[in-house]
């Protein structure tokens, strides 16, 4: 599969050696442009892209920058797309956004505001970036691999992170839709930033 990596910062950079690692074809993207990768690329197996060809070029596409930096994505390039989401809100960071301070919205939902034509899902943004390299398990039982929280509205988009995520060796794990789901994946919640196998996960979301 043609994957198209948006973020080359901690997060970005692991996931893109993970899915190298498991034999798809990268291409890693970020704001200074594709001459700014090299070690990246080297390090992770990436070929090096601006946002719109990494975009346009990906089956998938795994959005890995600031929530303040949406702003500035060439919604186009995503068009049809299945997106991962793998932001978090960070107000400190992001400044302070009375939609989702007021509950109304989330993260994921603003991104799939701003990229109107794709399929948004939120996925590996719950797991600290050492413990998602460090961690992956292709080769080991459902049961004992770590947990990758999953939440969207477009089941098929769903199904395909969920197959990437088992690729690379963690379980995928439904929250739920997009809205109600990602609020369960927050920082603050119990299951953020929380290691758990998939069987503990599951108790903990019916908890």
């Amino acid at each position: 599969m043609r994957i198209g990596i948006i973020g080359s910062g901690r997060i970005g950079a692991t996931a893109a050696t993970l899915l190298t690692r498991a034999g798809h074809e990268v291409a890693i993207a970020n704001s200074r442009g594709p001459e700014t990768l090299a070690g990246t690329a080297e390090q992770t197996g990436a070929r090096p892209a601006t946002v719109e060809e990494a975009a346009a070029w990906g089956d998938v596409v795994v959005v890995a920058i600031p929530l303040h930096a949406i702003g500035s994505l060439p919604a186009d390039a995503f068009a049809g797309k299945v997106v991962i989401d793998a932001n978090n809100y960070y107000p400190g960071r992001d400044g302070a956004i009375e939609r989702i301070e007021g509950g109304e919205t989330t993260s994921s939902e603003l991104l799939a505001e701003r990229l109107p034509g794709a399929r948004v899902v939120k996925a590996f943004n719950t797991m600290y970036f050492e413990t998602l390299a460090q961690e992956a398990r292709p080769g080991a039982p459902r049961e004992d691999r770590l947990a990758l929280f999953v939440a969207g509205d477009d089941e098929e988009a769903k199904r395909r992170a969920f197959a990437l995520i088992e690729e690379i060796g963690f379980a995928p794990v439904d929250t739920g839709p997009l809205g109600d789901g990602g609020r369960r994946q927050q920082p603050g919640e119990p299951i953020y930033n929380a290691p758990m196998t998939a069987p503990e996960a599951e108790r903990a979301l019916a908890r």
